[in-house]
């Protein structure tokens, strides 16, 4: 069952069931290690796009589609101080959900991976 605030947000013409399309998009955004690294650099402070390269150490081409995806899904915004684009995260609600997803990844995540690696010993 979808939750109530999303279905007012919504048009009429949206059904229930679609809106578990937003869904995947939402959580595919977070599914790419790429874009996960953006955002935990965005999460330090504002970048240019040739800041986010240098410091990911990755192509031009993968940082720009990573930063379309991040914008057409809020995660990120964009301020323009000259000739240049400053990507941010959106602080009103991706930083608040990234510490939200920290913590319980520090609770119940982490020691799967500590497992993980024990194993392969």
């Amino acid at each position: 069952m979808i939750n109530r605030n999303i279905l007012k947000s919504c048009p009429k013409n949206i059904k229930e069931e679609e809106i578990y399309c937003a869904y995947k998009i939402f959580f595919g955004t977070l599914v790419s290690e790429s874009r996960l690294k953006i955002i935990n650099l965005l999460r330090k402070g504002k970048k240019n796009v040739s800041e986010i390269i240098k410091e990911l150490k990755t192509d031009q081409t993968a940082v720009s589609h990573d930063l379309a995806r991040l914008r057409q899904c809020g995660f990120v915004e964009i301020e323009i101080k000259g000739k240049y684009r400053y990507y941010k995260l959106n602080n009103k609600t991706i930083e608040p959900l990234m510490e939200i997803i920290d913590k319980h990844m520090s609770l119940n995540c982490i020691h799967i991976l500590k497992r993980k690696k024990g194993n392969k010993k």
